[in-house]
């Protein structure tokens, strides 16, 4: 009925974060008075980064209180349900906990809906201490932990238990590398929770993405101002190819001539093909590139051996069998990359109809998966492929000083004193911000390749040589 640590841990930390909050505004408001006067300071710069200090401490201060929150509603049903007869009925049990969320909505004015879905999160985030303990300590924000919570669903305890371990343990097997949860922005995070859990429990993934291929379709929902929105429901590869190769061909369009930006050029494009331009050249009389789109198999997987899932570059994890099929049909635009069975790091690109341009630029897709810049999504069709350290100033040409920037960040980082930190073969670069402060890098979560049952471990190594070799040669 309770959870670990009880409420009063949790506002130990708020009490220390007002207290901070305390600090700098009298920091402030001697800067502002002048009392400060007669020190070395540059008051503005100071004042400014009191500012996002403030900001720093203030995120802290939300998840800190979102923690006290889910625990009260956590311990709120479970102090009814306490208070509930031993022998009731099924439907008198039903009432009592729907009493309860009708009181938290109210309490919190939200809708009974809401209540419902912040008790269930709140029972979850509770049950996992790891979690809890980051949402308590202001390491994430609650929308970190509805990640978890949502991402957690249908897994039994122990499933769940080794979800967050490995994303929040350090000392787990195979830990999360890289930037911490509460350091990715929350679509990054679910991006990689939602990977590590489709390639721990791959006999869901199947499952659910024959479900969904059955509910494809096409919807349509007029807007205001004369606008409406068109979307397609599609398998995962089919929707990434049109997308990059929509990407691709609007990138084509650009130059001085075209006043479009790309986001205006992807709708106009699609409508032009949709409506009758049966040739992309048509569009704008600039030939299509083709975008090359690299799909990373597990070897065991490709061979039919283990139902592994795959991962489809600028889109995340795909069944084994859909994976299989794309290389299988030789996809045009879709290139294989075979994953080591010992550690999950690349082995190979494979090669159709033509040569990939560029080798180390296709390393640095698999390496970086998106912008590295702190916090930008952008995949990698958008992205420039940068040098890190520049070239005039004796920067190298390899894996260790190039990485990936969109073209906004990629502006940026030549026109402020954003400044990347060094990167290598197996890890993209961090950041430092002007004021000073780092960003660690997001990193991909690789992994030793599933075996099939029966295998037993003195065999893997020899397995693993030998698959390696193959390869290789």
């Amino acid at each position: 009925m309770e959870f670990s640590g009880g409420v009063g841990v949790v506002l130990e930390g708020v009490r220390a974060s007002v207290a901070a909050l305390d600090a700098l505004e009298w920091e402030d408001a001697s800067l502002a008075s002048g009392d400060a006067v007669g020190v070395e300071v540059d008051v503005l710069q100071r004042r400014y980064e009191i500012r996002l200090e403030r900001l720093e401490v203030a995120a802290r201060l939300e998840a800190q209180l979102a923690a006290v929150k889910a625990q009260d509603a956590a311990e709120s049903v479970g102090f009814q349900e306490a208070l509930t007869p031993p022998d009731a009925s099924v439907t008198d049990c039903t009432y009592v906990r729907m009493s309860v969320v009708e009181e938290i909505a109210g309490v919190l004015t939200i809708s009974s809906a809401a209540a419902g879905a912040l008790v269930e999160q709140s029972r979850r985030i509770c049950s996992l201490p790891l979690a809890f303990h980051a949402l308590a300590s202001g390491a994430m924000s609650w929308q970190h932990a509805r990640i978890v919570a949502d991402e957690t669903e249908g897994l039994t305890p122990e499933s769940a238990a080794a979800l967050v371990a490995h994303f929040f343990d350090p000392a787990a097997p195979h830990p999360a590398r890289g930037a911490a949860p509460g350091e990715l922005v929350p679509s990054r995070f679910r991006t990689k929770v939602r990977g590590w859990r489709e390639r721990h429990h791959p006999e869901s993934i199947q499952q659910r993405h024959a479900k969904g291929a059955a509910d494809r379709r096409m919807e349509y929902t007029p807007d205001t101002d004369g606008m409406a929105w068109l979307s397609l429901y599609l398998p995962g590869d089919t929707a990434c190819a049109i997308w990059n190769r929509t990407t691709a061909t609007a990138r084509g369009l650009q130059g001085p001539n075209e006043p479009r930006t790309l986001t205006q050029l992807r709708p106009d494009i699609a409508a032009s093909l949709l409506l009758g331009a049966g040739n992309p050249a048509e569009v704008g009389k600039v030939p299509t590139p083709r975008a090359d789109v690299l799909v990373l198999v597990p070897v065991l997987s490709m061979l039919g051996t283990t139902d592994e899932p795959a991962e489809l570059d600028g889109f995340g994890p795909i069944p084994a069998s859909m994976a299989r099929r794309l290389v299988a049909d030789g996809a045009d635009s879709f290139y294989r990359v075979l994953v080591d069975p010992r550690d999950g790091a690349p082995l190979e690109i494979g090669r159709k109809n033509y040569r990939l341009t560029g080798p180390i630029k296709h390393w640095i897709r698999l390496r970086d998966g998106k912008c590295t810049f702190p916090g930008c999504t952008n995949k990698t069709p958008d992205n420039d492929t940068d040098h890190l350290q520049a070239w005039e100033h004796g920067g190298a040409t390899n894996v260790s000083n190039v990485a990936q920037l969109c073209p906004k960040h990629h502006r940026l980082k030549h026109r402020s004193q954003w400044t990347p930190g060094p990167a290598n073969k197996n890890e993209p670069p961090g950041w430092t911000s002007p004021t000073g402060r780092h960003y660690n890098p997001e990193q991909q979560d690789a992994e030793p390749t599933h075996w099939p049952p029966g295998v037993l471990p003195g065999q893997r190594s020899i397995l693993e040589e030998t698959l390696v070799l193959r390869l290789a040669g």
